[in-house]
């Protein structure tokens, strides 16, 4: 027990060494389980394995959804809904004082829940809100920290990637999880809404005061929005309601935004190509990290790393929720180091039996993997999203983005902290769905 243990944790060792090397992740995790697998139980055992987990994950049905969210995000941006979104959002709230961050936050939102993608996301409100928001006067740090933090809204919005790959490999249900995401994003958007209702407030200049639209032109903007609008509403109340299960959802939802994109005479031959090979790309590396991850489990699980850990914790005679504060730390200081997504599929398959054991429920904790994920994007050193909108405005400084997402990092520090005192947020909805 005691040498398998100490193997599970050099393999663990190992597997960071690779990452730290620029492995890409998926080769790591197939690499370092596949020769601890075969360490084991045998080669032969091992390749066999790498040989059938791939087959067995194409044909997870619960993973078909993925590619179609990622279609469905595909046709979206081609029909130009996002602009939409924004325009209309920003016609009912940009002569206020901040109202472009208010409608960036709402637009980005309503986005989310139509993309399958947080940096398409991000990336796509970078193109559209910043210039907009820099024109009417609004500082660099405000205006590009909120688009950071507008941007992360997407990984707490169903349907969500980060989600969707979390229940896969926690074995759990993606319609639960979708129906415990709902009340955290709401709480989510409104202490991002207070945040900028915060520094606003301290610091007026940051975002000067606009014209009102007259009520012809708002309206207009709504009515362009329209087809955005009922793309969400179908699949939110076909979702929610029971009518559409979560593939049948995602399936809806592609073939809605693709034929939005044709009614509305955008979507080309080489776009649509375009579109399709990048989400195929996308669903490609995805399905990589999981077959990775996969091997990766079972090497952990022959070597029983997280039975020895259970014990081990069991042992210390500390409270339950002491050991779940000590884990949220623990991925804050893993996220300065290496991408947060990775870093919870990495430890989820040691951390999970854990919190099972102490007694809490996996969709809960699954809520606070993606808050956590959320906050380490824009987090230093390594907020993925910072990156991407000093690449998409290079003029604006690390530095002054950092600076303009410290507000946001504290609503999403409050957001964990609530979610772990009142579990109840998470959980309510789909215990109440299940009755």
């Amino acid at each position: 027990m005691l040498f398998r243990s100490v193997f599970g944790a050099l393999c663990i060792v190992g597997l960071f060494a690779l990452i730290l090397l620029q492995v890409p992740i998926a080769f790591a995790l197939i690499t370092v389980g596949v020769i601890g697998f075969g360490v084991q139980a045998g080669w032969a055992s091992a390749f066999q394995f790498l040989a059938s987990e791939p087959a067995a994950l194409l044909s997870n049905v619960d993973l078909s959804s993925l590619p179609l969210f990622l279609m469905m995000g595909t046709f979206v941006s081609i029909a130009g809904f996002s602009q939409d979104m924004y325009v209309a959002a920003a016609a009912f709230s940009g002569h206020r004082r901040g109202g472009l961050a208010y409608a960036t936050i709402g637009a980005c939102a309503a986005f989310g829940s139509i993309c399958g993608s947080t940096t398409a996301t991000a990336a796509t409100f970078g193109k559209i809100a910043l210039p907009e928001m820099l024109r009417r006067g609004y500082s660099p740090a405000f205006a590009s920290g909120t688009i950071a933090a507008a941007g992360t809204l997407k990984s707490l919005i169903p349907p969500s990637l980060i989600m969707i790959l979390y229940c896969v490999v926690a074995k759990t249900f993606i319609f639960d999880m979708f129906a415990a995401a709902v009340f955290p994003a709401l709480l989510t958007i409104a202490l991002n809404m207070l945040a900028i209702a915060v520094t606003v407030r301290l610091n007026p200049s940051a975002a000067p005061v606009s014209e009102r639209l007259p009520w012809r032109d708002r309206l207009n903007a709504v009515a362009n929005a329209a087809p955005a609008l009922l793309l969400m509403l179908i699949v939110f109340g076909g979702l929610y309601s029971g009518v559409f299960t979560v593939n049948e959802a995602a399936s809806v939802a592609a073939v809605l935004a693709l034929v939005f994109a044709l009614a509305r005479r955008r979507l080309t031959w080489t776009g649509l190509l375009q579109g399709l090979y990048q989400a195929a790309c996308a669903s490609v590396m995805l399905y990589m990290i999981l077959v990775g991850s996969s091997v990766f489990t079972y090497c952990l699980t022959l070597a029983r790393v997280p039975e020895a850990l259970v014990a081990a914790i069991g042992s210390l005679h500390v409270a339950p929720f002491t050991v779940i504060v000590l884990l949220m730390v623990g991925y804050l200081i893993l996220g300065t180091v290496f991408e947060e997504l990775s870093a919870i599929l990495i430890t989820l398959p040691v951390v999970l039996p854990i919190v099972v054991n102490l007694g809490y429920d996996p969709i809960w904790w699954g809520i606070l993997n993606v808050v956590q994920v959320e906050l380490a994007m824009i987090h230093p050193p390594m907020g993925i999203i910072v990156f991407l909108l000093h690449g998409l405005a290079p003029e604006i400084p690390m530095r002054t983005i950092y600076r303009g997402v410290v507000p946001f990092i504290v609503a999403d520090i409050l957001v964990l902290v609530l979610l772990m005192l009142f579990p109840g947020i998470a959980l309510w909805l789909p215990q109440a769905l299940a009755r």
